[in-house]
């Protein structure tokens, strides 16, 4: 079992090496949509990549749709499982909406051994997700 700080300490470690393995520009928060954002998560579970909409409700809801009407696309030529949540709760209170890709393998931000493949999945995830972005940010946006 890790104490807290030494599981704080291992978080940074990683994405201190993930920064230093994979050093990219990301467009993370830059996607010119206040509340439209991608995200990297690394836990004791999971590794995921994510498209965040965390907006007030009715303008939430129209980029969910937004994001919706290119599924099929997503799907097909960029990530064949990818999930869609409108509804994903982050916290007692709060709910956002989430297109996101999983690590298909056990993985733990505590167990080093699964750093690298954690590592490989989430750079070419994102790298991935990115490009759908590029292509479609104006259809998304507008």
């Amino acid at each position: 079992m890790f104490s807290a700080s030494d599981a704080k300490q291992l978080r940074h470690e990683f994405w201190i090496s993930f920064g230093k393995s994979f050093p990219r520009d990301w467009i993370l928060y830059k996607t010119k949509v206040k509340g439209l954002s991608f995200k990297f998560n690394f836990d004791t579970k999971t590794a995921y990549v994510a498209l965040i909409i965390d907006m007030s409700s009715d303008k939430q809801d129209q980029y969910w749709q937004r994001l919706l009407s290119h599924q099929a696309i997503l799907k097909k030529d960029f990530l064949p499982s990818i999930k869609f949540n409108q509804t994903l709760q982050v916290s007692d209170d709060k709910y956002v909406s989430a297109a996101y890709i999983e690590i298909d393998k056990p993985v733990s931000i505590h167990n080093k051994s699964s750093w690298q493949v954690s590592m490989e999945f989430l750079n070419h995830s994102m790298i991935v997700f990115e490009n759908f972005y590029d292509l479609y940010e104006n259809t998304i946006k507008n």
